[in-house]
């Protein structure tokens, strides 16, 4: 995985440019400390650091390739894991490879193919081509791997983090919109946007253009297809699928790993590694005297040890335990808020901060579990009706408690009604009244980019790639379009996975009600984050001064969290995270310099 940067305008030289992106890509170092190039041509200039995974001496970028007397230059982050299949069919047009990276593989598909070559695509990517004419960037479908871009007067700049970005502008500024994406919809965004003025995110599954003005276009959408299958043979082509893809996502030169929590979805990734790499790496987290003070809830119901054991014996892994200490997840808090570039989810963000250093210190690669949830059916909302029938996202609880925290002038922005606005938008993009595949769509194009934000963001600030197998096009189209009843068989979350992998795992994961990431539930903890929250109430310019409304805020602090009876968001955001998300929103106003334009 890599840092991409690229400046371009056409219509002027960028000569006196080259400071600017060099600083700019040093910023994007720890995504890639192997390598770090640039590429200067008159009117375009790409910057790349990288973290070498795939041809590790010859791989290094930005690259050009040179095509009947035209030179295309890449900078590039990612991988393509059909990128064998893509190169045997260019070779036989006449394509020829210097490097075994599949970055040449995507340069030269793009020279043949045009955008169409995104049709061709199986992996995770983000990626800029210039032809000395025009500038084309696209990003996966799913969005595993970040692009944001900004236009400045007639300059694009593209980079793999926001920091690069507002390195490049020379301020953080959030305005009117800002502000409602934060209080509203934070820690999730609207698809496209980002906090800041005048940054946005390239959406997943879309590509740009760009000459003298910038042109914006979908390649992939989910879309209506029949399912002819019975239940038995949905379970088999399920299954077909998820190995297909882990199968797909091994391909590496450096050794592979897994992160294993011993609930249902990395323990099949960990199943099915394990049949093709010997001996296998597995990770898990958990924090100091977790056994002391853990206790059951609705979403938390038993905590991970003995399901881990139990897969750790079934397959024979090299496992590692990582724990975390709680002044060490406090301090953390900051790091992961300047890798997010944005308040995120809070001390979970600054845990898989430091279990990814912790897995970086022996592996660059490991497989994870994420996004089987948005796409399986893994959530309360799926199947609750008191969530899915909100008419706002059904991740959001007790939507006037949340409002009513504010102060006067944050009330006057209308947040419910934008929130309810931004529901709207994105159930009329997909045109259907089945409620389940609403949820798919809703989950994926919003929950979901929230987890792969975390995932990306904390894990490449630790250089470590993080590849996620069950984010695959062909799953997630096939479950969109299979019954209901099928994702709920046996009556469970998730049925469907579970028959698919019973024969892999033993009972008791199998039928393991879905447990999110861990939280902490110490109260040195809790005591940690009420004081720093605390403290920082007295910086007169404390960013949570101009939004909330303190008595309330002082309140909470005092009830030591308890006083905001549901999750902000999702389901861990409460008590002791929830603080620890406003101590973030703190931090991200001092570190940034954040210019309120509300």
């Amino acid at each position: 995985m890599c840092g991409i940067i690229t400046i371009c305008n056409y219509s002027k030289h960028l000569f006196d440019y080259d400071e600017k992106i060099m600083t700019m890509t040093k910023l994007l170092q720890k995504r890639g400390p192997d390598h770090i190039g640039y590429m200067m041509t008159p009117h375009c200039l790409m910057g790349h650091t990288r973290l070498a995974i795939i041809d590790l001496k010859n791989g290094n970028q930005p690259i050009l390739y040179t095509h009947h007397e035209k030179t295309y230059r890449m900078t590039y982050n990612g991988e393509i894991y059909n990128m064998t299949q893509i190169k045997n069919h260019l070779i036989e047009l006449g394509y020829t490879f210097h490097t075994m990276s599949d970055s040449e593989v995507v340069l030269a598909a793009y020279i043949e193919y045009q955008e169409h070559c995104l049709d061709l695509f199986e992996g995770i990517f983000a990626f800029v081509i210039d032809d000395g004419q025009k500038l084309f960037a696209a990003r996966d479908p799913l969005g595993v791997k970040p692009l944001y871009y900004t236009l400045q007067k007639d300059t694009l700049v593209i980079a793999s983090e926001i920091k690069s970005l507002l390195s490049y502008i020379g301020k953080a500024v959030v305005d009117e919109n800002g502000v409602k994406e934060l209080l509203g919809l934070g820690p999730s965004l609207t698809p496209g946007l980002t906090l800041y003025k005048d940054i946005y995110a390239l959406r997943p599954g879309y590509y740009l253009y760009f000459q003298k003005t910038l042109h914006i276009q979908c390649y992939w959408k989910l879309h209506d297809e029949s399912h002819d299958e019975n239940l038995t043979e949905t379970i088999q082509h399920v299954r077909h699928l998820v190995i297909q893809s882990i199968q797909h996502q091994l391909l590496s030169d450096v050794p592979l790993s897994t992160m294993l929590s011993g609930g249902l979805d990395s323990s099949i990734i960990t199943a099915i590694t394990s049949q093709y790499v010997r001996p296998l790496s597995t990770y898990s987290v958990t924090y100091e005297d977790q056994d002391k003070y853990f206790h059951a809830y609705d979403y938390q119901t038993t905590m991970d040890d003995s399901y881990i054991q139990q897969m750790v014996s079934r397959y024979a892994t090299h496992h590692h335990s990582i724990v975390l200490k709680q002044t060490d997840l406090i301090e953390a808090l900051r790091e992961a808020l300047i890798a997010r570039d944005m308040p995120g989810m809070a001390d979970i963000d600054a845990s898989f901060l430091l279990f990814s250093k912790a897995i970086s210190k022996e592996h660059k690669v490991t497989l994870s579990g994420e996004c089987a949830d948005e796409i399986f059916g893994g959530y309360p909302w799926f199947y609750k009706e008191e969530l899915y029938n909100q008419p706002y996202f059904p991740w959001m609880r007790d939507l006037d408690q949340r409002l009513s925290m504010f102060n006067e002038k944050v009330q006057k922005l209308n947040l419910k009604d934008y929130i309810i606005q931004r529901y709207q938008e994105s159930l009329q993009e997909i045109h259907t009244d089945n409620r389940k595949k609403q949820l798919i769509y809703l989950n994926t194009q919003w929950f979901m980019q929230t987890l792969l934000t975390r995932a990306d963001s904390q894990t490449m600030r630790a250089s470590l790639e993080v590849r996620v197998p069950f984010a695959s096009t062909q799953i997630l189209q096939y479950l969109y379009n299979m019954p209901e009843a099928y994702m709920f068989d046996q009556g469970e979350e998730k049925g469907i996975l579970r028959q698919a992998f019973a024969d892999f795992l033993p009972n008791d994961i199998v039928h393991r009600k879905k447990n999110p990431y861990p939280k902490t539930y110490s109260p040195l903890y809790e005591k940690l984050i009420e004081d720093k929250l605390k403290e920082s109430l007295k910086d007169p310019s404390n960013l949570l001064f101009q939004f909330f409304d303190i008595p309330k805020l002082e309140n909470f602090i005092q009830s030591h969290g308890q006083s905001f009876t549901a999750p902000w968001f999702g389901q861990l955001m409460m008590g002791p995270q929830l603080m620890a998300y406003f101590y973030q929103i703190y931090l991200w106003g001092k570190i940034y310099h954040i210019q309120l334009e509300f």
